[in-house]
């Protein structure tokens, strides 16, 4: 039998459909397997520590959510900015993300030249915790809070030493603005890390540490904590002030945090999301963080994003108004 000429394109049309088909089925099966291999997890921090640990125990939990194992990935150095650069460069198909806390997203931009945009390059995933930063003192010491380090520090000018984990850190960044809104001048000692900076702290060697709490130290006396550098109280301190109870107007963005490569797509994205709020509910989790000594603090995608868009703009003319800001 003849086909008729006019009937040609409409044959070859379904016979395009046909083909084209599986290809189709192919790529809507691809977008609804996410994900069907393992994914890369960068941590900007060396193995051991808050950001560390507390993100190993909710990728056990996710792992459990999403069918697939997390590969970590430790890229320590320039204040988080060697891992966070990793996770801007990677392919932004969601097999590649990582925690980017705030030394790499709100103080090494304005201090030092980094290969990304905190706000332009990075796709804010979830926030799932709060890390401590601290104003401690030995035990022995013989200021009992806060307003004793001041009063001291009006009374003796320059006498006042205190120690951070570097130059231009929360803990640094945090004492010159109190020392500027209390009129007082105090001397800071720059160290390698928290860690260092508390070892010194021990040894008579500064009067006050800022930074991480070693709570193996609290407990068995050797440190007092006087002051949490935080956004809210902690469950595991709750006898210790917080920045806003003394009056200061001090941001406090120091979250543990999940974020990608821009341009993921937003089904990929809402994967991840869903995957991480999930886990953050779980006993496991919750328990882990509490081991810890951390909070458990949630903040959705856009939540965090518009919180991270926030705090860099308040960070970099906080920064400029310091005379820390390079550029």
């Amino acid at each position: 039998m003849r086909i008729p000429i006019l009937a040609v394109p409409a044959v070859c049309l379904c016979l395009v459909l046909v083909l084209l088909l599986p290809g189709l089925s192919h790529a809507q099966g691809t977008a609804t397997k996410y994900p069907n291999r393992p994914i890369t997890y960068i941590l900007p921090v060396p193995p051991g520590g808050g950001p560390d640990l507390s993100s190993r125990v909710i990728l056990k939990e996710v792992e459990k959510i999403l069918g697939q194992p997390f590969i970590i990935v430790n890229k320590p150095g320039g204040s988080f900015a060697i891992g966070i650069g990793a996770i801007t460069v990677a392919k932004p198909d969601g097999y590649t993300i990582g925690y980017a806390g705030h030394p790499g997203m709100f103080f090494a931009p304005f201090m030092d030249k980094v290969p990304y945009h905190p706000v332009k390059d990075l796709k804010q995933i979830v926030q799932f915790g709060l890390m401590n930063v601290s104003v401690v003192v030995k035990g022995d010491s013989p200021f009992k809070k806060f307003e004793d380090v001041i009063a001291y520090a009006r009374l003796n000018p320059r006498k006042l030493t205190y120690g951070s984990a570097g130059v231009g850190t929360a803990g640094h960044v945090f004492m010159e603005q109190v020392a500027k809104k209390e009129g007082v001048q105090l001397t800071h000692i720059p160290f390698k890390g928290g860690i260092e900076a508390q070892t010194a702290l021990l040894g008579g060697h500064i009067l006050v540490s800022t930074g991480d709490i070693n709570h193996a130290l609290f407990e068995a006396g050797q440190i007092r904590l006087l002051l949490l550098i935080s956004e809210r109280r902690s469950t595991e301190y709750p006898d210790t002030p917080i920045l806003k109870e003394f009056g200061y107007d001090f941001p406090t963005p120091w979250f543990l945090n999940v974020a990608g490569p821009k341009g993921m797509p937003d089904e990929i994205v809402k994967r991840l999301e869903d995957a991480f709020t999930l886990a953050t509910k779980e006993p496991a989790f919750i328990k882990g963080m509490k081991d810890l000594r951390l909070m458990v603090v949630y903040r959705n995608s856009q939540e965090l994003g518009d919180y991270v868009a926030t705090n860099y703009e308040i960070f970099g003319r906080l920064l400029k108004g310091m005379g820390f800001a390079k550029h």
